[in-house]
C-alpha cells in the first residue's frame, strides 16, 4: 500500500491501493471503506462539536458509500432513553427528536439491548421495525436492507448507528455490516469523551458562576449551590424561600444562567410592589381599550420571556385572581391578554421566591393550595445569614470592600480585628443586603486603606464593650463613654495584633505603661491570648 505524497480529507488517506488489485473486488471497495475509516478517525480525534461530527460522517456515510438516512441514537445518562438526536443531513431536526425508544424496543432498542448488530435484508412487519419518524413512509420497504449496529465502549453499548441503502447493491451484506461496525467503534470512544468534557465544562461554569454569585462555604450553603446546580438544566418549577436580603433574587438569576435559556431573557417581577389592578396586565399583557388608559396593545411578562425565565419576587403577596390564571398558566402553559380572546402559549420557565410563611398562608385562606403545590415542586431555602457562620459573614465582608474600594477609586487591603468582632457579632436582621450596606458606608468613611470599627455604623457598636452601670453619668455621657471605650478598644486590639499579643510592646507602641494597658484589657474584656 502506497501513501499518497498529497493530503487530501475528500480522498482518504489510502488512496489509491494498488496492493489489492490481485484479489477480486469490484472497484477498490474494500480500499475505499479503509480510506473512509481513516478519514473518519482522524476527523473525530480532532473536533469538539459532537453532533456536527456525527452528522458529517453520516454525510460521508451517504456520500461515499451510498448508506441513505443514516442516524445516531444515543443512550441517555440513566439508561431507561434512547433518542436520536443526530441525522443525517436531509433528514429534519423535528423528525430526529420523534425517534425515542425504550431499550428493547424496536430495532434499535434490541441492538442496544443485546449488544448485537442487525441487517434486514428487506424490512416485513414482523420484524419489529418501528420507524417511528416517519422517514421510510412512501418507500417499499422489501426493497431495503436495514443495517443497524450498537455503538460501544469499553464492551457496553451506549448507542447505536443505523442506515439503509437498496437491498439491489448489496453484494456484501457481511463486509456492510463490519464497515458499520467498525465506524460505531470510532464513534463510541469520541462520544464518551464529549459527554465527559461537556460535564466539566459544566461542572466549571457551575463552580465559577457560583463562586462569584452565591458567597459562602458554610454547608448550608454548599447545600444551595449543589440544589442551584442541579434544577437548572431542567424546567421545573422552583420556590425559593428565605429571609428578606437573604439573595434568593441572585438565587433566581444564577439559576437562570446556568440553564439551556441563559440566551433568552430572564425578567423578574416584584408582586408586591405593583398595584393590584395592574398585576395581570402586567403578568399576562392587555388590548388596546380593555382598560381605562390602555391606549395600545401591551405584551405580558409571560409573552416577553418566551424561551426564558419569570422571576416572580414576593410570590405570596398576588391577588387571588391572579393567583388563578398563574395556575392555568403552570398546567396548561396557556394564557390571554386582559381583554383579549387569543389563547397564547407560553415558553417561559416560572421561579417563584417569598419571604413569607406561605402553608400558614394556605390555612388562612390568603393563598391558592394547588398553586402552592404546582410552584414547590423544587424548593430552595436560602439561610438567614446569623446561621451560616462567621466564615461566610467574613468572605461577603470582603467581597464588598473589594467592590465598593474599585467602585470608589480606593485602595482598601483589609478589615480591622475590632471591626471584624463587630461584623461577626451582630445578628443581621436584613442579612446580605443590610451587609452590603454597611460595608459600603465603612468604604465611605474609611480615610486610609484599612476599615476600622468607628467607620461602621453605630448599630454595629458591641454591646459587651458598652459601659457598665455605675461607670457613666447621664445618658449623653454614657454614650461618650461608649465611643471612647470602642475606639480605646480598636487601638489596643490593633497594637495586640501586631505584636502577637505581647502587652509590653503593645504598650510601648501605644506611648503607655505595662500596668495601664493591662487595666484597659480588664476593663474591656479583651481576649489578648488569641493573639499570640
Amino acid at each position: 500500500m502506497v501513501k499518497p505524497e498529497s493530503f487530501n480529507d475528500d480522498e482518504g488517506f489510502f488512496a489509491p491501493c494498488p496492493m489489492l488489485d490481485t484479489f477480486s473486488v469490484p472497484n477498490n471497495t474494500a480500499c475505499a471503506r479503509l480510506g473512509l475509516l481513516a478519514r473518519i478517525g482522524r476527523f473525530l480525534s480532532t473536533e469538539d462539536n459532537a453532533a456536527a461530527a456525527l452528522s458529517e460522517v453520516l454525510r460521508w456515510l451517504y456520500r461515499d458509500q451510498g448508506y441513505a438516512r443514516g442516524v445516531v441514537t444515543l443512550l441517555n445518562d440513566a439508561e431507561d432513553e434512547i433518542s436520536a438526536d443526530i441525522t443525517a443531513a436531509g433528514v429534519p431536526t423535528d423528525t430526529g427528536s420523534l425517534m425515542r425508544y425504550r431499550p428493547g424496543e424496536g430495532i434499535t432498542g434490541r441492538v442496544i439491548a443485546t449488544n448485537s448488530p442487525v441487517y434486514l435484508a428487506g424490512v416485513q412487519p414482523q420484524d419489529g421495525f418501528l420507524d417511528r419518524s416517519g422517514l421510510r413512509q412512501g418507500l417499499d420497504l422489501s426493497r431495503l436492507a436495514f443495517f443497524c449496529v450498537p455503538i460501544q465502549y469499553r464492551g457496553k453499548a451506549v448507542g447505536a448507528l443505523s442506515a439503509d441503502r437498496p437491498l439491489s447493491e448489496v453484494a456484501d451484506p457481511e463486509g456492510d455490516l463490519r464497515l458499520l461496525a467498525e465506524v460505531a467503534y470510532l464513534i463510541g470512544p469520541f462520544v464518551q469523551r464529549r459527554r465527559l468534557e461537556d460535564r466539566l465544562e459544566a461542572y466549571q461554569r457551575v463552580h465559577i458562576a457560583t463562586f462569584d454569585r452565591l458567597v459562602g462555604r458554610s454547608p448550608a450553603m454548599e447545600a444551595v449551590s449543589r440544589l442551584a446546580a442541579k434544577v437548572a438544566g431542567v424546567d421545573t418549577s422552583v420556590l425559593i424561600t428565605g429571609e428578606t436580603g437573604t439573595g434568593k433574587g441572585v438565587l433566581a438569576q444564577l439559576i437562570h444562567d446556568l440553564s439551556p435559556r441563559r440566551a433568552k431573557p430572564c425578567i423578574e417581577v416584584n408582586c408586591g410592589a405593583i398595584p393590584e389592578s395592574l398585576v395581570e396586565s402586567e403578568l399576562f399583557g392587555h388590548e388596546k381599550g380593555s382598560f381605562t388608559g390602555a391606549s395600545a396593545r401591551r405584551a405580558g411578562v409571560f409573552e416577553r420571556a418566551q424561551g426564558g425565565t419569570v422571576f416572580l419576587d414576593e410570590i405570596g403577596e398576588l391577588p387571588p385572581g391572579v393567583q388563578t390564571r398563574l395556575l392555568r398558566v403552570l398546567q396548561t402553559k396557556r394564557f390571554e391578554r386582559v381583554g383579549g380572546s387569543e389563547t397564547i402559549v407560553s415558553d417561559a420557565r416560572i421561579i417563584a421566591a417569598t419571604n413569607r410563611h406561605l402553608e400558614g398562608d394556605i390555612v388562612a385562606g390568603r393563598f391558592r393550595s394547588d398553586l402552592y403545590y404546582r410552584l414547590n415542586v423544587f424548593p430552595i431555602h436560602m439561610p438567614p445569614l446569623r446561621e451560616r457562620g462567621k466564615a461566610d459573614m467574613m468572605l461577603l465582608a470582603d467581597v464588598f470592600v473589594e467592590r465598593f474600594s474599585r467602585e470608589m477609586g480606593k485602595t482598601i487591603v483589609r478589615i480591622d480585628t475590632p471591626a471584624i468582632d463587630m461584623l461577626t457579632a451582630y445578628h443581621w436582621p436584613g442579612n446580605v443586603r443590610e451587609m452590603e450596606n454597611v460595608i459600603e458606608r465603612a468604604a465611605v468613611m474609611a480615610e486610609g486603606d484599612v476599615i476600622h470599627g468607628h467607620h461602621l455604623p453605630p448599630s454595629l457598636q458591641m454591646n459587651r464593650y458598652q459601659t457598665k452601670p455605675g461607670q457613666g453619668g447621664p445618658e449623653e455621657d454614657s454614650a461618650f463613654a461608649d465611643r471612647v471605650a470602642n475606639f480605646e478598644i480598636e487601638l489596643i486590639t490593633e497594637a495586640l495584633k501586631d505584636t502577637s499579643g505581647n502587652q509590653s510592646q503593645a504598650a510601648k507602641r501605644l506611648g503607655l505603661s505595662k500596668r495601664m494597658i493591662q487595666y484597659k484589657i480588664r476593663l474591656y474584656g479583651i481576649d489578648w491570648q488569641r493573639f499570640k
